[in-house]
């Protein structure tokens, strides 16, 4: 079995379904094996307009291919996104620019600055046009020359010489000078950053449009969830559940009569 685990390209077989892998949970050591369930929701009536069903145990690669689904179900060439942070990657975002995709998402908080009761970069201001971050002392931070981060993608900010005698250094940086890591395209994360900062109730706004109908789906299920197994099969239970769904969503808005209108319609 060990040679098997080893030689599987994500290092992981599953006995009971083989196309069941292991799901990131938020609480520690509640690991579970199944599918992963991505569903776009309509803000106003709470219907799922688009759904997919993966065996990837993250959600970082779903926001475009979930929000291109969405964007075609509705037929709007302009849509925005809500999603929490799980859906954090600044690639994905990327690749909506410019397809009428607008997320917002909140950053991933990785920094253990704040614990340790020093500075964050939320901070550390970035003036665009001068191409320089402010630090909480009102020093400015220049970019360096050469991109020293194995990516290849990421500048430097840093100030050569303030930083020995600040007066706040201990609570900005242990090393011997603070140096402030930007991605080429940050600009793209700063755009959905202004358009989260002007949209203070996105994420319970998103909460409650997404949990709706998985609380719902889920109270259906029951306590297996879903009864087939293999990727296939599981996507076509899933299917069937969100038909179910949106159908009584439907009725519960419109009523029986109008329905049954627009469908022979």
């Amino acid at each position: 079995m060990e040679i098997a685990v080893q030689a599987a390209p994500d290092r992981q077989i599953s006995l009971t379904d083989p196309d069941a892998r292991a799901m990131a949970t938020s609480g520690k050591g509640t690991g579970i094996v199944g599918y992963n369930v991505q569903t776009a929701v309509d803000v106003e009536h709470h219907l799922i307009v688009a759904h997919e069903v993966t065996n990837v145990g993250h959600d970082r690669t779903q926001l475009v291919p979930m929000a291109l689904k969405a964007q075609e179900a509705t037929g709007n060439q302009e849509i925005t996104v809500l999603a929490d942070r799980g859906y954090f990657n600044g690639d994905q975002v990327l690749a909506c620019e410019n397809t009428g995709v607008l997320p917002c998402i909140p950053k991933t908080l990785t920094s253990s600055s704040a614990k340790r009761g020093l500075f964050t970069r939320q901070d550390f201001v970035y003036d665009a046009e001068n191409d320089r971050y402010t630090c909480p002392a009102g020093e400015h931070l220049t970019r360096g020359l050469v991109r020293s981060d194995r990516r290849g993608d990421i500048d430097h900010y840093r100030h050569l010489t303030a930083c020995f005698t600040c007066p706040l250094k201990p609570k900005c940086t242990p090393d011997k000078l603070k140096r402030i890591k930007r991605w080429k395209h940050e600009s793209v994360l700063d755009a959905m950053q202004a358009r989260l900062d002007r949209m203070p109730d996105a994420m319970g706004v998103c909460r409650q449009t997404v949990e709706h109908p998985f609380g719902t789906i889920k109270a259906w299920m029951g306590l297996p969830h879903f009864l087939t197994r293999t990727l296939k099969r599981v996507s076509t239970e899933m299917s069937l559940h969100v038909l179910a769904y949106n159908i009584k969503r439907v009725i519960a808005i419109l009523g029986v009569r109008p329905l049954l209108q627009a469908i022979r319609a």
